[in-house]
């Protein structure tokens, strides 16, 4: 049997609710249950508190220090991943308490971008693909404000820098295709609740729950917005494959941020009872190019540019067809939210079958 190796990022800011989310996860995915879980703690406090490593003291700056936090964790994801490879287990979870792109919440989006190109010319897209899920939890000083200070005695940020970092971090993530926000909840065990439910679904030990919601709207003014809200734009080409099993639908994804160019294989199982899960992993260019000789030739590619962003603690994407000039599809994640103001919802369509990507492919309209 193959290993199976699903990496989490836990992310948030300060009185988030990580540390005990850990605690949580060890406990249920066991190793006489045949898991492994593998930790990564978080790197700046080890190097501060460890190493008395710290940004502005000795004349360090801010960026000089980032790149040691991101010298020491790329070396900790391999140490990881090695180890992965190693424990008798074939179910592998690796957990990070933070991860690169948290750096990218404490310098400038240029100089975070000069950091990891010191690593093996490493962009931001590659450094997103390297993760299967990032679990966003909110601060306990957005709308627990009451838990904030409590069983942590050494705290020492103020509930409004902790409310900017949650932010910040929050952007940093943005991008991730798999980015999941957990916000407060009048009972901290729920949130907790929360999160681990998303992990089992991340790896595939439950199904999914519908907490996508799915809006027509008419085409925003997309620069000046993604100039507002710094909504990642990313270049996609979906192509679906002939069916090889009625059950499993499949497909490929080519995707363009930038320079970077990336290549996915999806499958989409559904089973006879109503269960369904989805996995997905990066292939290389070549694969990518032979599994289109198996594409569906009744279905056109779908082409769109997807704009990531996050508003109002919600992770939300305009899907832009080249087919269709006034409408577009928007995306909120995590249950119903306020939109931003630019936002014009035509009508809700989730759950319609007109506007999944398989109907669109053979449509080409909206």
């Amino acid at each position: 049997m193959a290993k199976r190796i699903t990496k989490i990022v836990l992310t948030g800011g300060p009185a988030a609710g990580k540390t005990t989310l850990v605690s949580r996860v060890l406990k249920e995915f066991k190793q006489e249950d045949g898991w492994r879980v593998i930790t990564i703690p978080e790197t700046a406090t080890e190097l501060i508190s460890g190493f008395g490593i710290k940004p502005f003291d000795n004349c360090m700056s801010m960026l000089q220090f980032q790149d040691f936090v991101v010298a020491d964790q790329i070396h900790k994801e391999k140490l990881a991943l090695d180890a992965a490879q190693l424990v008798p287990e074939d179910n592998i979870l690796i957990l990070y308490d933070r991860a690169l792109m948290d750096d990218k919440a404490y310098v400038s989006d240029e100089e975070f971008a000069q950091v990891i190109a010191r690593f093996d010319g490493r962009t931001e897209e590659r450094v997103l693909a390297n993760y299967d899920m990032v679990l966003h939890l909110i601060t306990c000083a957005k709308g627990a404000e009451f838990a904030y200070d409590l069983g942590n005695n050494a705290r020492t940020e103020s509930i409004e820098f902790a409310r900017e970092m949650d932010d910040r971090t929050l952007r940093a993530w943005s991008a991730h295709p798999n980015l999941r926000i957990i916000d407060n909840d009048a009972n901290f065990n729920n949130k907790i609740e929360r999160a681990l439910r998303e992990i089992y679904r991340a790896v595939g030990e439950v199904e999914p729950m519908a907490q996508k919601r799915k809006y027509l709207i008419a085409m925003p003014d997309m620069a000046a917005f993604s100039h507002k809200y710094r909504a990642a734009a990313i270049d996609m080409t979906q192509t679906y494959l002939a069916l090889t099993n009625p059950n499993i639908e499949r497909r490929v994804r080519m995707q363009k941020s930038g320079a970077e160019t990336l290549y996915f294989y999806t499958e989409k199982h559904r089973m006879e009872n109503g269960e369904k899960w989805d996995t997905e992993r990066p292939i290389s260019k070549k694969q990518y190019e032979k599994y289109l000789l198996e594409r569906d030739t009744a279905l056109s590619p779908v082409r769109k540019t997807k704009y990531r962003f996050v508003f109002a603690d919600r992770r939300c994407e305009i899907d832009v067809y080249p087919f269709s000039s006034e409408k577009a599809v928007l995306f909120q994640y995590g249950g119903e939210a306020p939109l931003p103001e630019e936002i014009e919802v035509l009508r809700e369509v989730t759950g319609e079958k007109a506007y999944k990507n398989r109907a669109l492919a053979a449509s080409q309209a909206l």
